[in-house]
């Protein structure tokens, strides 16, 4: 994604997401599941499964840098996005950037 013609929006302080849960964040009319792995990374994805039914993401159990989601259990890398086999799809991905103890996410 290019990032120079996007504009970065705060999303809160580091300290705002807690460890290995995810949080809902709203930006431009997006609802976006922010996680704050146990390596310190933050990451971003929509908060929709990408199942027919659709689920919340961010209510789901995060693994390393996987998510589960709470619905259909399906396992979700939250650095590319990708449903992991068997199942397919993948939820959209969003840039992250922390800066002086700051998230910001580009939409």
């Amino acid at each position: 994604m290019n990032t120079e013609a996007k504009t970065f929006h705060t999303a809160g302080q580091i300290s705002d997401f807690p460890a290995q849960l995810g949080r809902v964040v709203t930006i431009e009319g997006i609802e976006i599941a922010v996680f704050h792995l146990s390596n310190g990374d933050i990451c971003a994805v929509e908060n929709h499964n990408p199942h027919p039914k659709g689920g919340p993401l961010a209510e789901g159990i995060v693994s390393g840098h996987y998510v589960y989601d709470p619905l259909y259990d399906w396992k979700i890398d939250l650095y590319t996005g990708q449903v992991q086999e068997p199942d397919t799809s993948a939820v959209q991905v969003f840039p992250v950037k922390t800066e002086n103890n700051t998230v910001f996410i580009v939409v």
